[in-house]
């Protein structure tokens, strides 16, 4: 039985009128009260026997609560700013690039006025995109995606799928059975759309491994390294994990390579999660995008409450965090390094046509038309880590290593210029971090901004 969902809300970003279908289990429907709904899919929660064994993803789905016609009618939102989906707003390209520097800063970087051109430019060599089972509509979903807000069109030079284990791993069984946003091919939907919305002449590798499992994983996590190697260098991006093991340094030795640097996100929830926690990795967690509730400019960015975060318990402090205050008394490391949106309340544009409308399941209904639609709005530190890897490719710095990488951002992690410092919420189990300032453990040294110090 299918179940439309909507409530009232004015909050932040995503003000909106929308029907939700979905059949909805209670364990992955969570109430934001006057300000609509996250969902956490399925395959965005550890299941048991995960441990050691296999990965899930790091995304949230917002489901934005209504606005009225007249309501949204005193926004302005002129011809040059696209809205998939009419009544409400998500973070645009342009107004991403506006928020981390990417572009000339506009005023706010208000999505509801902020024009499609004013999306970034450039990129170069390569980035990898780790992920598990095939997304089969994902160059034309990327297409839909560009088109929509101006971006270069991916072609064979720029965005290619690459199969890790040699021959096409089929989609993931979860698409047909909870449907197409509750599975894999969601998150390759929002990984390839980050990463091209921020570097869109950068050449996009989306490796897809033979499944989830950490041994398919390793195998695509090769195959994309040989892919930017072969490319004279660039990012891999991996926007899963899973719990931490007392086995887990034994596979840091995977993420090397010349002239590679690697990114992970640091999960949706409390704690620590592997491979962001590895010495050789990036981890990038999650922030929340505040903006004015009557006119959508920028305010502030803070932290996000459910961002993941901390001291690992197994990688010891790495070289790069030695002179870390907030480290001084620990000899583990810390995450995360970097952060970016990942408040699913404040969250991004995704188009993913593979599955949506199959069955039971439907993405987000058109106020106008009531006709399904393939936009949704996704949060989670799934955003965040393509959405890093992407800015340093925009940066074109380059680094030899991971190690550079690190040495880059905290040398310059001080710096207004390069990084935002967000020194204001909570995170953590029971809210028990603080932000402040310099590198704390909900957003590590702030945002990046810019192409300096990258």
């Amino acid at each position: 039985m299918k179940r439309a969902i909507s409530a009232t809300c004015f909050l932040s970003l995503a003000a909106c009128t929308v029907l939700y279908a979905q059949q909805v289990d209670n364990d992955l429907y969570q109430s934001r009260p006057g300000s609509g709904h996250v969902i956490t899919p399925h395959v965005s929660t550890a299941q048991p026997g995960d441990l050691g064994k296999r990965m899930h993803t790091s995304y949230k789905i917002f489901i934005p609560a209504t606005m009225t016609k007249e309501q949204y009618a005193s926004f302005e939102h002129p011809a040059t700013v696209a809205e998939p989906v009419p009544y409400y707003y998500a973070e645009t390209p342009a107004s991403l690039a506006c928020l981390y520097g990417a572009v000339t800063v506009t005023t706010g970087c208000n999505p509801a006025t902020l024009a499609n051109s004013k999306h970034a430019t450039g990129g170069s060599k390569a980035i990898a995109i780790v992920d598990a089972y095939d997304y089969p509509t994902a160059l034309a979903d990327l297409k839909v995606y560009s088109s929509t807000f101006g971006l270069a069109a991916p072609t064979s030079s720029t965005f290619t799928v690459v199969y890790a284990g040699g021959s096409n791993p089929g989609a993931d069984p979860n698409c047909s059975y909870y449907g197409g946003w509750d599975c894999w091919a969601s998150e390759e939907a929002l990984d390839i759309e980050m990463a091209h919305a921020i570097a869109p002449s950068a050449h996009i590798y989306l490796v897809e491994a033979a499944s989830s499992y950490n041994s398919d994983l390793f195998v695509a996590i090769k195959k994309a390294i040989s892919l930017v190697v072969s490319a004279g260098g660039g990012e891999v991006t991996m926007s899963w994990g899973g719990s931490e093991g007392s086995d887990e340094t034994a596979y840091d030795s995977y993420f090397t390579g010349k002239n590679v640097v690697f990114f992970a996100s640091t999960g949706d929830s409390e704690g620590t999660i592997y491979p962001s926690v590895s010495p050789n990795v990036v981890a990038v967690g999650g922030t929340t995008i505040t903006r004015n509730p009557s006119t959508l400019a920028f305010e502030k960015e803070i932290t996000w409450e459910d961002g993941g975060g901390g001291l690992s318990s197994y990688e010891a402090k790495p070289t790069f965090q030695k002179s870390v205050s907030a480290l001084s008394s620990s000899s583990y490391r810390g995450v995360p390094d970097v952060a970016a949106v990942g408040n699913p309340n404040t969250g991004v544009w995704v188009y993913d046509s593979y599955e949506t409308n199959v069955g039971e399941y439907y993405c987000l209904e058109n106020y106008d038309t009531d006709a399904g639609t393939n936009w949704c709005i996704f949060g989670g530190t799934s955003v965040a880590s393509p959405l890093t890897a992407a800015l340093v490719n925009h940066a074109k710095s380059f680094a030899a290593s991971t190690a550079a990488e690190e040495s880059l951002i905290y040398t310059n992690a001080t710096k207004t210029a390069d990084y935002r410092d967000v020194t204001y919420g909570v995170c953590g189990y029971y809210d028990g971090w603080f932000a402040a300032t310099g590198w704390d453990p909900c957003t590590g040294n702030g945002a990046p901004l810019g192409s300096g110090g990258k």
